[in-house]
């Protein structure tokens, strides 16, 4: 079970002992080299608070409510200003991730430090430790620089850096890292690097410097783009035809006004965010906590997994996997040979994992074991542990545990028992020998295999991921066989990429394992499928996972996660297990279609706006709509049409994806459609009833705000508005914006009145062009291939 990412250690040991430093040469280096510590990098909340002021749809409603102040409409300008201010305070909940990440690794770091200063050891705060200091290592404590072993052994838990699950024997010449913990013996060491420039120090900037924007974010830049493109082409248009109409300047500003107004997609980022609330709660009760928002809907398009192994697909425990007995020694006394000879209630894992074998496999009518009479904890020099024992009958007998090339020399193991401990290393387990009798006459009594067996439903999850077109790459920092051993075991059957670095524009296909990799390597390789235009899950639960989690779109940790890694995870597993991750990929991908459904609507409607103007310009030679019937229609529109979050959807069976040109056109062809419906509200007006221009601007309202109705229930079915029943919250936000508008009309509140009989005849050919746009849609979507998200 050595993986590769152990420090190497040098196994010379060193000529003399270092003197260690003076108190006046440390403080020449600390002023140098700076303190040992993880930067600390801390964002003022109001430059937080402005950047969610400056991005593209700020600008377009920033715009607006000036020129509105410009018009003396300071009513309308302060509601354009509330909707600023709304969608920046729930950008602001989302923000200071990284800062959390780096504060939950800084406690993961030695408060203080035993050095050797003046000759004398001394106890110091560990920022102050500087390179060629001496420390002390003891039980129980944590490295707090990278350092240089140079006498005594210790057995270190290097986890959290290099996700390890076996501890590593450490004597002089051996090179450990910032934040490994001191399980068994104590040490002296000198200190080579410090602060930013650790191992520790590098996962920490790494961590500071990861970022992916995130599919949604390019979702709403993509069409603000779009729609600012095209409206900019439509208001050219529309000031053109006004200036040849010799309308004046008065006239034709408020008319800009409107149009631009009409092509902001204003509730576009909450939606987004309310959505994805919607989807965190439904995931909360499934036992999956998401901490940024964004990765509910990214898990919905996340094209391939990165898995760590240690503690994600397995259970981070040490266990024995096989009990291979010789000389007719049965298993189970196998096992009690081996557990006489290993530590009782120490921090050894393979003790501790031998122990409750041998437990586990005595059988209930098993005569009484041989008495321990005297036991020699394992020696890191002699490799092995041992234990004197006295048989039921009297007989004393030796027994030793520990490698096999050295229990072997002792007992004289023939070749058949190298060929056996050779397969089962080459299998990935950490092999042991047994030896036992009398310390001149020692036979092989068995071998032990030790693993870290995968969780229980890690297969099922490889499994179902798989069926739902989502690949799974294992990533670990163990050795190849035994990442190859457990890839195996849980269903996973590509090959192992080669060590070295992470090859370029890699795909996800082409190897099923990384082994050997660092905490720097895991982010590289995410980084990598990502510039394949890949969407990237990552799923750990060390810190040394920390770097990949934060730069993955996905990041998932699980339930025995460490802080580090929660910190820096999109998602948090609250419950054992990793059936949540299939949860939140389907919960995702509902959730996406929700959004796809609202952007849809979005694009359309604000398409159909400002052709509407365009086209009511020329009917009527003058504007139909107002600034202030344009800012209700916002209000009515954008915002109720928000309970499309919480619709009824069905998650497509393969990752979604933002085609935001397809999209794009596809609501342009449907606003054509709408636009349709709305001029032929306006010219029954114009030139059947001959309404003064007044009503026929209550009439365009009302037009556009059913014919927006009709589009809502006939786009957000697949393949029909029938298919799949709307939710509660759709219709009671249908039923109230048809009855806002309604009422408006009808009373004349901010517009002429109509009479009631013309405004439930407009709502009822509204009710009829339903079915005919609802079979239209689905051709459109279809023919653009936008139905298979």
């Amino acid at each position: 079970m050595a993986g590769v990412l152990r420090p190497a250690p040098c196994t010379a040991p060193m000529d003399t002992a270092p003197p260690g430093l003076t108190n006046v040469e440390a403080q020449i280096r600390l002023a140098r080299v700076g303190a040992n510590a993880v930067p600390d990098v801390r964002v003022h909340p109001w430059l937080h608070a402005l950047g969610e002021f400056w991005s593209p749809v700020p600008w377009m409603l920033e715009a607006a409510a000036l020129l509105e102040l410009a018009l003396g409409k300071n009513v309308e300008a302060v509601v354009i200003a509330c909707l600023v201010v709304f969608n920046a305070v729930i950008g602001l909940v989302q923000e200071g991730r990284a800062l959390h990440t780096l504060a939950a690794l800084r406690a993961r770091l030695a408060l203080t430090a035993s050095a050797r200063r003046d000759g004398a050891w001394t106890t110091l705060p560990a920022v102050d430790l500087v390179p060629g200091d001496v420390i002390k290592l003891s039980l129980g404590g944590v490295v707090a620089a990278d350092v240089r072993l140079f006498s005594g052994n210790v057995l270190l838990d290097q986890s959290m850096l290099t996700g390890e699950s076996v501890p590593v024997e450490a004597g002089a010449g051996f090179k450990a890292c910032t934040g490994a913990l001191v399980r068994r013996g104590e040490a002296e060491a000198e200190v080579t690097a410090t602060g930013a420039r650790t191992e520790f120090g590098r996962t920490a900037e790494l961590v500071r410097n990861a970022k992916v924007v995130s599919s949604q974010e390019k979702a709403v830049v993509r069409v603000v783009r779009n729609l600012v493109g095209f409206a900019f082409c439509v208001v050219i248009g529309i000031a053109a035809y006004a200036a040849f109409l010799h309308m004046p300047f008065a006239a034709i500003l408020p008319l800009v006004l409107t149009a631009m107004l009409g092509a902001i997609p204003v509730a576009l980022p909450a939606t987004f965010t309310v959505a994805a609330a919607i989807g965190a709660n439904r995931l909360a009760k499934l036992g999956v906590l998401p901490t940024r928002l964004s990765a509910v809907d990214e898990a919905g398009t996340m094209d391939v997994l990165c898995v760590d192994k240690t503690g994600t697909l397995t259970q981070n425990a040490l266990a024995v996997a096989h009990a291979q007995q010789m000389h007719g020694t049965d298993a189970a006394h196998l096992l009690t040979l081996a557990a006489l000879a290993s530590s009782d209630g120490g921090q050894d894992p393979v003790d501790g994992a031998i122990r409750a074998a041998a437990a586990a496999a005595r059988p209930a009518h098993q005569a009484a074991p041989p008495h321990a009479l005297t036991f020699l904890p394992f020696d890191p020099a002699a490799k092995m542990s041992a234990a004197t024992l006295a048989d039921p009958d009297g007989t004393v007998l030796r027994v030793v545990k520990g490698a096999f090339a050295v229990i072997s020399a002792a007992a004289q193991a023939d070749a058949g028992a190298a060929a056996a401990a050779s397969a089962l290393e080459q299998q990935g387990f950490r092999v042991l020998a047994v030896a036992v009798g009398p310390p001149n006459a020692m036979r092989l009594a068995g071998l032990i295999a030790l693993s870290d067996p995968p969780r229980r439903d890690s297969a099922t999850l490889v499994a179902e991921l798989g069926s739902l077109g989502v690949g799974v790459v294992m990533v670990t920092g163990d050795a190849p066989a035994t990442a190859r051993y457990i890839a195996n075991m849980i269903g996973m059957t590509g090959d192992v990429c080669p060590p070295g670095p992470i090859p370029p524009n890699i795909q996800p296909g082409r190897f099923a394992v990384f082994a050997g990799v660092l905490p720097e390597q895991k982010y590289k390789l995410v980084k990598a499928f990502q510039t394949s235009g890949l969407t990237v899950g990552m799923c750990g639960d060390g810190a040394n996972d920390a770097p990949a989690l934060r730069q993955a779109q996905i990041g998932i940790a699980v339930s025995t996660a460490t802080d580090v890694a929660k910190s820096a995870a999109g998602m948090v597993l609250t419950e054992p297990g990793l059936a949540g991750i299939v949860a939140a990929v389907r919960e995702g991908r509902a959730t996406f279609q929700r959004i796809q459904t609202y952007t849809l609507n979005s694009i359309a409607k604000k398409i159909l706006n400002v052709f509407f103007l365009l086209a009511g310009l020329i009917m009527t030679g003058h504007a139909v709509m107002t600034p202030l019937l344009m800012v209700i229609l916002m209000i009515e529109g954008d915002f109720l049409a928000v309970s499309l979050t919480t619709d009824n959807v069905r998650a497509s069976p393969a990752p979604n994806a933002w085609r935001i040109g397809k999209l794009t056109i596809a609501g342009a062809i449907i606003a054509v459609c709408v636009l349709a419906f709305c001029c032929g509200v306006l010219a029954t007006g114009r030139f059947w009833l001959h309404l003064p221009l007044a009503e026929l601007q209550t009439l365009s309202f009302l037009a556009l705000v059913f014919g927006s109705q009709s589009m809502l229930y006939a786009i957000r079915g697949r393949p029909h508005a029938w298919s799949v029943r709307p939710s509660l919250m759709v219709v009671l936000s249908s039923c109230a914006g048809v009855a806002f508008a309604a009422g408006l009309a009808t009373y004349g509140v901010a517009m002429a009145a109509l009479p009631p009989v013309l405004v439930a005849q407009i709502f009822g050919a509204a009710c009829c062009f339903t079915l005919v746009l609802d079979g239209v849609h689905w051709q459109i979507l279809r023919s653009l291939r936008i139905d298979a998200d």
